[in-house]
């Protein structure tokens, strides 16, 4: 099997990591890269990609703030051109509090919608372990699920740390909710039916926005939707219990510099703002209906189980989707494999629930 060019783009920002970054070590933990043995814990429809991942990391440089514009070159090397259809356009809106303009790209607006029929619209936050990718760069996999769904999207550009911290970013994509929310009939979007989904750390910005929604209460959501999401900086400060788990793609010591450059101070340390950390927020009721979805060798996994747990706990109708043998990215590298396509077919499942609640 052959890894396409359009499904490394469709893994958002996963695979531009792993060209640019080894997998090094974890304390004293082999490097991923070249010790993970035979591949055995891995599902046999994904073993085929994840060799191919294997010989791309190998002799990367290491994972240290000063390669982030070499990562960023390389993800750019990843982009596959928008579709013919459905229509996309960008708009600049206005940023927050004094903050930059904000580029986000409208995808399926429809201004003309009977107003009884109004689509529903999903707010989407691209991954990249808060440091690399770009919304544009996602287009043409929005474009397919704009499709499916018969949806609008409407995807955020937010500014990248480590020269804005979470804080700017967080802002951003909170821009972009509410002028989605604001201009509902400018785009045929119905309000009642908005959703926030995001891949990696797009899905920990996801979490975000939906803590902010409810918090704020000025847009009701109808679904939070996270995809392998990056949710709890404290995982850089454990070992897996699995030496497996994080081996592959996204790595510990590349999630260490994400939150690093994210946060502004040491992961897992006293000094990390609560506000900036969906698993440090004490309580977590009143979110939306939440879809979790991740892989069981993702790095992510425990953060995201507990995660789900915790809103389970908090009285949130909640969907955990755990993938064995799957590692962070699989479903857009493998995009063809019947797991992948199992995977992203419980996603969209839970957003065609959600849109006819």
């Amino acid at each position: 099997m052959i890894v396409s060019r359009r499904n490394l783009v469709r893994s958002g920002a996963a695979l531009a990591l792993t060209a640019t970054l080894p997998g090094s070590s974890f304390g004293q933990r082999p490097a991923a890269a070249g010790d993970i043995g035979d591949l055995g814990f891995v599902d046999p429809e994904l073993r085929p990609f994840a060799r191919q991942m294997q010989q791309m990391m190998a002799g990367d440089q290491p994972p240290i703030a000063a390669n982030i514009p070499a990562m960023r070159r390389q993800m750019a090397t990843f982009s596959a051109p928008p579709l013919a259809s459905p229509a996309w356009s960008l708009k600049q809106i206005a940023g927050r509090n004094g903050a930059p303009a904000v580029p986000v790209y409208v995808i399926n607006a429809n201004p003309s919608r009977d107003p009884a029929h109004r689509a529903p619209a999903i707010l989407h936050t691209h991954g990249g372990g808060f440091i690399v990718g770009d919304a544009k760069g996602m287009i043409s996999a929005l474009q397919d699920l704009a499709a499916t769904l018969g949806c609008v999207i409407v995807s955020v550009d937010y500014r990248l740390a480590p020269e804005t911290r979470w804080q700017g970013s967080v802002e951003d994509n909170y821009a972009g909710l509410k002028w989605l929310h604001d201009h509902a009939d400018d785009l045929g979007v119905d309000r009642r039916r908005i959703a926030v989904m995001g891949e990696s750390a797009g899905g920990g910005h996801a979490a975000l926005l939906a803590i902010a929604a409810r918090d704020r209460r000025e847009v009701p959501l109808c679904a939070q939707i996270l995809v392998y999401p990056m949710l709890d900086d404290r995982t850089c400060a454990r070992e897996p219990a699995n030496p497996h788990i994080g081996a592959l793609l996204w790595t510990p010591p590349k999630n260490v510099l994400g939150w690093d450059s994210f946060l502004g101070v040491a992961p897992g340390s006293s000094g990390v703002p609560v506000a900036a950390v969906p698993a440090r927020t004490a309580d977590l009721r009143g979110l939306p209906p939440t879809f979790i979805g991740v892989g069981a060798i993702d790095l992510f996994v425990d953060e995201d189980v507990t995660y789900a747990h915790r809103l389970i706990d908090a009285g949130v109708p909640t969907e955990l989707l755990v993938v064995p043998g799957a590692f962070h990215g699989f479903d857009g590298i493998a995009a063809q494999t019947s797991v992948a396509k199992a995977f992203n077919a419980a996603k969209i499942a839970a957003l065609t629930r959600a849109f006819a609640g």
